[in-house]
């Protein structure tokens, strides 16, 4: 499946903040049957507010500090070091890897916490979870307020800085393999978190 040129662009029409900046996973297309390996390591990707070129993120924690203050300060490639929007685009946004778009200013991850993503392995939708500095794996608003109750060392960090609101799956980017195997239905159906595979990158 081949994208126009400007597709990249034309995500942005209808909501011109929002696809603003896209947090983009690997991925590959292996047969579902393929249950035992995880997915090849995450990218992290901005799009210029000025040329609307594609720039790669060095980490999370760089990625999730854009994010935070992106309707505020919108991504420019001069925030790079040494880029100017006369350089090439890092990446093109294209079929070669799945895509999905984050939504703008959510709150960066609490320090010792970490906020992990994992694909359904149906391609359907990502669920969003936090590890807790003490190991502990959360998986919803209701189950963070016991974490931080039952650990009052935590108290002073808001609930809100605790999102788990996930990134949108771009479905002309999923494997044709996924799509052929029943893309849509299974995203209708909803499939339980069994078949899910980590993207996180690690």
């Amino acid at each position: 499946m081949q994208l126009p040129t400007n597709s990249a662009r034309q995500l942005e029409i209808g909501d011109h903040t929002r696809e603003r900046i896209v947090q983009r996973h690997g991925c590959r297309q292996a047969p579902q049957d393929d249950a035992g390996e995880g997915l090849p390591v995450g990218l992290y990707a901005a799009q210029c507010e000025e040329c609307f070129k594609w720039r790669l993120i060095s980490s999370q924690e760089e990625y999730e500090d854009i994010r935070s203050r992106l309707i505020e300060e919108p991504f420019t490639c001069h925030r790079k070091t040494d880029t100017s929007c006369e350089d090439p685009p890092d990446i093109d946004y294209d079929t070669t890897r799945t895509w999905v778009i984050d939504k703008p200013n959510l709150p960066k991850t609490p320090k010792g916490f970490k906020r992990r993503l994992v694909l359904r392995r149906n391609f359907s939708k990502l669920d969003a979870y936090y590890v807790t500095p003490t190991g502990k794996t959360v998986r919803s608003s209701t189950k963070m307020l016991t974490f931080v109750e039952a650990n009052p060392q935590y108290k002073d960090i808001p609930l809100s800085d605790f999102s788990f609101a996930v990134p949108k799956v771009m479905e002309e980017t999923v494997p044709e393999s996924i799509l052929k195997s029943g893309f849509s239905s299974c995203k209708r159906s909803k499939k339980t978190k069994d078949e899910s595979v980590d993207i996180d990158g690690r």
